[in-house]
């Protein structure tokens, strides 16, 4: 490790470290309100229990201006409505203890508690209490098995993973949530633990092959990565990266990592290894005149855009406006060759993105079949450039529109599409 690096993590990692202080608060207030839950679960008479769980749990929480503490309650097998009692339970404990709640749906919906004396919120998350991995409901119902098996090997480490994570972070490669793919926290946890430092995870990584993907199997589940292939389902292996789970072999703790986000994650790894600095543990802020400016430079089409929709701020409402997003991307590669596109959603209901594209000049449209008289007359008298081939007729049309005026005009058509894919408003600008 040269000194030039070594000169960097060190600054980063005073920067990185949580406020003793405040999570002294964050303790002590965690503590009554999980005293006071399992009065209430007690005094209602539901078998569950409580424990606090996540990167808060297991010392690897990242400094930050408001901190978000897990806490999950463990109902046992026989209940089903598991939010639905949860809600109850927390209405009853908001009289004592003068806590603000918000209900978050999700696969199985959980709630965000704010006390207005702390510095962040607890998310309370039910999941089902079990004895093996695989008998999960949920992949939260896993949570508990992953707290005990970091803990026990993270010591020493936590500062590396703090580093990984701001890395990540600054990266946008952070989160296993369907408009990002990236890492999860878990998966960092476990990737530093193998490697023993941030640095030898970003020299190993940036080796793999995106078209070769590497197994990494903390416990040697299996006897060799072959047999990983063979024994677990497609959907489970197409990350570049398949990093068995060490507390449920069936399980790919990175299987949400997309290919997209895995060479974006690398690009600024190698930069990061050549020439270390400050600047890739920092968010970048998007510079739009500049990008306008050099898609002008570059003779192409420069288009930014806001999206919103009605769908609940958080993971809904951040997919459903990136799929949009890519969905509006192959309509644009129908007439425009898409060069450069972004989007980025941090929270609320509206995401940002930008688009460079060169316009095709000409398209081409297959007609019918020369054999349909009537239907290729018909064909003829629409387009003024018209010729045969592979026994059809066929047109050139001429683009003479810009970016923005195609995507007005696509907007206008689309309205029920729109509507159906819960987008409400869209803003552009060239």
């Amino acid at each position: 490790m040269t000194v030039n690096i070594q000169k960097v993590i060190l600054e980063q990692v005073k920067l990185l470290r949580p406020d003793e202080l405040v999570i002294k608060e964050l303790k002590k207030k965690s503590k009554i309100f999980v005293d006071r839950l399992n009065e209430e679960i007690i005094k209602s008479k539901i078998s569950a229990d409580v424990f606090v769980g996540g990167s808060f749990a297991k010392g690897t929480l990242l400094k930050s201006d408001n901190y978000d503490v897990d806490i999950f309650v463990r109902f046992d097998w026989k209940y089903e409505n598991l939010s639905e009692i949860l809600e109850k339970l927390l209405n009853n404990v908001s009289k004592d203890l003068e806590i603000r709640i918000e209900k978050v749906h999700g696969s199985r919906d959980y709630f965000m508690i704010y006390m207005d004396e702390i510095k962040g919120y607890f998310e309370i998350i039910p999941v089902i209490k079990i004895k093996k991995a695989r008998e999960e409901r949920n992949v939260t119902d896993l949570t508990y098995f992953h707290g005990p098996y970091i803990k026990k090997r993270i010591i020493g480490l936590e500062d590396q993973v703090r580093l990984a994570k701001k890395f990540l972070k600054a990266q946008e490669v952070y989160g296993a949530e369907t408009y990002v793919k990236g890492f999860s926290g878990y998966a960092v946890e476990l990737l530093i633990i193998k490697y023993k430092s941030f640095i030898k995870m970003l020299r190993e990584l940036v080796k793999v092959n995106s078209n070769k993907r590497r197994v990494i199997d903390l416990e040697k589940h299996y006897k060799n990565p072959n047999e990983v292939f063979i024994q677990l389902n497609e959907s489970k292996i197409r990350s570049p990266i398949i990093l068995i789970d060490p507390t449920y072999k069936e399980r790919n703790a990175l299987a949400a990592l997309s290919h997209e986000a895995f060479e974006k994650f690398c690009k600024s790894a190698r930069l990061f290894l050549k020439k270390p600095s400050a600047k890739f543990f920092e968010k970048k802020e998007t510079n739009i005149e500049k990008i306008r400016l050099s898609a002008k430079t570059k003779n192409l089409d420069f288009l930014s855009l806001n999206i919103s929709t009605n769908k609940q701020p958080g993971d809904i409402a951040g997919t459903k406006l990136k799929k949009f997003f890519d969905f509006l991307l192959t309509e644009i590669n129908s007439t425009f060759l898409v060069k450069e596109s972004y989007f980025k959603y941090d929270s609320g209901n509206t995401g940002f993105g930008y688009i460079l594209a060169k316009s095709r000049k000409e398209l081409i449209r297959i007609g019918p079949p020369l054999i349909m008289k009537k239907a290729v007359a018909n064909f003829k008298n629409k387009h003024l450039s018209t010729f045969e081939k592979n026994r059809h007729i066929h047109a050139k049309i001429e683009v003479k529109f810009n970016l923005k005026e195609f995507i007005d005009s696509w907007i206008l058509g689309s309205k029920t599409l729109l509507e159906q894919m819960t987008i409400t408003k869209i803003n552009l600008e060239n």
